[in-house]
């Protein structure tokens, strides 16, 4: 399901190199232009979930290699300040991602506009939260990972690897405590780096 560079491929793991597929739960707050604190809140709650998608197949093959140190060129660990971030989509294993969004929250299905700001800003603070941050400055002040949180699990090394979304709204049906809470579920679907990468932009990614 993950394709890798040749190096990486054992021949027993050809047929993974369509993909993988898997889906992320979330519930609590998604603000709209969320701060660093609010990101990071929200990357520490899909940490666990890639943990556990890295111990179980294909990925628990690759893990003595692709989670090494950064001395090791098959890594993929990112060092960022205190924390080793390690991104499941990057282009140094030859990926991208697709996401479907479904997404319950307080208030009536389908408006464009929802209770506590507008779509397009809520999705940008997720895409944040799925992906490493771009600079120690866009971590919380002061944050240092747990003993659980290293490597800190992504799943993406940038958000610009992105290359499809789609969303379908629906109402929450239970009490919130806030206009921002929400449930969402996030299916993330892998897709092999088609050879014409080079003149999409994602050279310095």
């Amino acid at each position: 399901m993950v394709f890798l560079p040749t190096a990486l491929t054992p021949r027993s793991v050809n047929r993974y190199k369509g993909g993988v597929e898997f889906i992320l739960h979330y519930r609590g707050e998604l603000r709209p232009n969320g701060n660093a604190t609010d990101k990071h809140r929200i990357r520490q709650w899909f940490h666990p979930q890639l943990k556990k998608l890295w111990e179980e197949p294909p990925l628990n093959d690759f893990r003595n290699d692709m989670l090494a140190p950064t001395t090791n060129p098959s890594s993929i660990i990112r060092e960022l300040g205190a924390f080793q971030f390690a991104p499941l989509v990057s282009l140094k294993v030859s990926l991208l991602a697709e996401l479907e969004i479904t997404l319950l929250r307080p208030g009536l299905p389908g408006s464009i506009v929802l209770h506590g700001g507008d779509i397009d800003n809520r999705l940008k603070t997720l895409f944040d939260a799925l992906a490493v941050p771009s600079q120690s400055q866009a971590l919380p002040q002061d944050a240092m990972p747990s003993a659980e949180e290293s490597p800190f699990f992504c799943v993406l090394d940038d958000d610009r690897l992105i290359t499809k979304v789609s969303i379908q709204t629906e109402r929450l049906l239970e009490d919130t405590t806030s206009a921002s809470e929400v449930e969402l579920m996030v299916l993330v679907r892998t897709k092999k780096v088609p050879n014409e990468i080079n003149v999409m932009g994602f050279e310095d990614i």
